[in-house]
């Protein structure tokens, strides 16, 4: 069975790379990309506030400002990244 946390966390970064899918729009591979960025994003802000002793709203172990904030820049940056992408169309 998994830790509580860890599914708290799960549901939480899978909430906020959905959510972002939701308001900046795309196909099924640009979700595939917000929530992969969200669950590492979290993870890595997590593990920032762990390093750092930032305590600001901690749930039990999970710091959970640290790893909204990290979580939001990141989808940021790939959404930055991948939005000016223009497909170039081969005639034949």
């Amino acid at each position: 069975m998994p830790n509580p946390i860890f599914t708290f966390a799960f549901i939480i970064a899978t909430m906020c790379g959905a959510s972002f899918h939701f308001v900046m729009g795309g196909g099924a591979r640009r979700l595939a990309l917000f929530l992969l960025t969200a669950w590492g994003g979290f993870l890595l802000g997590h593990y920032i506030g762990v390093a750092f002793e930032i305590n600001i709203l901690n749930v039990g172990a999970l710091r959970l400002i640290p790893g909204l904030i990290t979580t939001f820049v990141l989808l940021i940056f790939a959404h930055i990244f991948t939005s000016g992408r223009t497909r170039q169309v081969t005639r034949r």
